[in-house]
C-alpha cells in the first residue's frame, strides 16, 4: 500500500502520476515511508512551472528521475518568463543591477521602470520574471505612451516580504500603484501569472483600467467536479496527520527545487528548452532571472508562493472574473506554448466577446520571442481606444 500526497502545481492543465521508493539521502522526510515498508507516490498536477510531460501522460520514475524532474521545477519557477531573444535593430532596455525607480507600498519596497509620455500602459511579468523581461517591448510602446513596467511583490527587485501571497495581494499592489503613481485609468498588460493579475485587477478596479491584453494568461477555468471536491469537509485524520506531514513533503522538496533553481547552468538549460527559438536565452536575462534568488527571504518566499499558488490554487476562476469585466481586451497567444495552448485563448474570446485575439508562432513569452510582432499588434490594438477620463474626475 503507497502512502499518498497531492502536489499540483499551479492552475493544473493535466495531470501526472510519478511513484518512486522513499529516498534515502536527498529527502530525509521519506525515511518514514522507508521504515513502514511503504512507497511513496506523488500526484503531481501539470502546470506551466512543471514540465517535461505532454498533457495527460502517466508517468513512474525512478527516484533520481522524480528529483531531476523537481530540480526543473523550481527552475521553471524561477524562470518561468524567459528569454531575450537576438532581435536586430530593436532598442532595449539596459539592464541594471541596481534596478530602475522604488514606490514604497505597505511598508514594502516595489520597483518600477517608467518610459514615455502620454496615455499610460502599465507591463506585468509573470511567474519568476521581472520588469527587464519587458526589455524589448518598453523603448517601442514608449514612443506612443507613458509605459510603466512593474515587479509584483516577491518577485524581480521588489522587496520579497515574508507574508501569506495570494492573488488579491498582487490586485492590490497594481490598484494602488495605479492610483498612487500612475494617476490615470491605464491598459494592463500581462504575460502568464502578470495576465491573471491583470485581468483580475481590471474586474474588481474598473475605475482605474481603460484595456486589458494578456498573453499565454495563467488562470483555471470553471470545473464544476473540481468545485464538488472542494466542497468536501476535510476528516479529522487529514486535519491532524496528513496535511502536517504534507507540509514537511512540500518544504523539503521545495528546498531541493530552490537550490537547483539558483545554478546558472540549470536555469539556461531550464531556458533552452522551453522556447521554440532557444538562440532567444542570453546572460543578462539569466542574470536577472538569478540575482533576485540571492536576498536571504528568496527561499522562504519561494516556498510560500508555491505551496500557496501550486498547492493550494485560488477557487477564483478566469469565468467568475470574466464575467465581472468590462472593459476591451486583447488576447495576444504563443500557439507553440508548450504550457497554455491556443485552445484556452479560443475559449476566453468565447466567454468574452468583447475580446480580440492574435495568434503568434511563439512559445510562452512571445513579448520577448517576437517581440516586434507583439508590440505592432499591442500599438495597433491600443492607439485607437478612446482616450480614458482622468482618475482624478472619478
Amino acid at each position: 500500500m503507497a502512502y499518498a500526497c497531492t502536489l499540483p502545481l499551479s492552475p493544473a492543465h493535466a495531470s501526472f502520476s510519478v511513484s518512486t521508493s522513499p529516498a534515502r539521502r536527498v529527502i530525509p522526510y521519506l525515511n518514514a515511508c522507508s521504515a513502514i515498508g511503504r512507497p511513496f507516490k506523488y500526484t503531481v498536477a501539470k502546470s506551466p512551472y512543471f514540465f517535461g510531460c505532454s498533457h495527460g501522460e502517466d508517468l513512474n520514475l525512478p527516484r533520481r528521475g522524480l528529483l531531476k524532474g523537481i530540480g526543473a521545477a523550481g527552475i521553471s519557477m524561477c524562470a518561468s518568463v524567459i528569454s531575450e531573444p537576438s532581435v536586430q535593430g530593436m532598442e532595449k532596455l539596459p539592464f541594471k543591477p541596481e534596478g530602475y525607480n522604488f514606490w514604497t507600498w505597505r511598508n514594502h519596497k516595489i520597483h518600477y521602470v517608467v518610459q514615455g509620455e502620454g496615455r499610460p500602459i502599465v507591463l506585468i511579468h509573470g511567474f519568476g520574471a521581472s520588469a527587464f523581461h519587458w526589455r524589448y517591448n518598453i523603448p517601442k510602446l514608449a514612443k506612443e505612451f507613458k509605459v510603466y513596467a512593474i515587479d509584483l511583490l516577491g518577485f524581480g527587485w521588489s522587496e520579497k516580504a515574508i507574508i501569506d501571497y495570494n492573488a488579491n495581494v498582487w490586485r492590490d499592489q497594481v490598484a494602488d500603484f495605479l492610483n498612487e503613481i500612475v494617476k490615470d485609468p491605464a491598459i494592463l498588460v500581462g504575460n502568464s501569472l502578470g495576465g491573471l493579475t491583470a485581468l483580475i485587477t481590471a474586474a474588481d478596479c474598473p475605475e482605474f483600467v481603460s484595456g486589458v491584453a494578456i498573453l499565454n494568461s495563467a488562470g483555471q477555468f470553471r470545473n464544476p467536479e473540481e468545485q464538488s471536491k472542494n466542497a468536501v469537509e476535510e476528516t479529522a485524520i487529514q486535519r491532524i496527520i496528513i496535511n502536517p506531514l504534507k507540509n514537511l513533503v512540500q518544504r523539503a522538496v521545495l528546498t531541493f527545487a530552490f537550490w537547483q533553481a539558483k545554478q546558472p547552468s540549470r536555469v539556461q538549460s531550464v531556458l533552452k528548452s522551453v522556447y521554440p527559438n532557444s538562440t532567444n536565452v542570453d546572460d543578462y536575462l539569466i542574470e536577472s532571472i538569478i540575482r533576485p534568488t540571492g536576498d536571504p527571504n528568496a527561499g522562504e518566499v519561494y516556498y510560500r508562493l508555491i505551496t500557496q499558488f501550486m498547492f493550494s490554487p485560488s477557487k477564483v476562476t478566469l469565468n467568475d472574473i470574466l464575467e465581472k469585466l468590462s472593459c476591451p481586451l486583447l488576447l495576444l497567444w504563443g500557439d507553440l506554448d508548450p504550457w497554455v495552448g491556443p485552445s484556452k485563448a479560443e475559449k476566453i474570446k468565447e466567454i468574452y466577446p468583447n475580446s480580440s485575439l492574435v495568434h503568434l508562432q511563439a512559445g510562452h513569452c512571445p513579448h520577448d520571442e517576437v517581440p516586434d510582432l507583439v508590440n505592432e499588434a499591442l500599438l495597433n490594438w491600443a492607439l485607437p481606444l478612446s482616450s480614458p477620463i482622468s482618475s482624478q474626475a472619478i
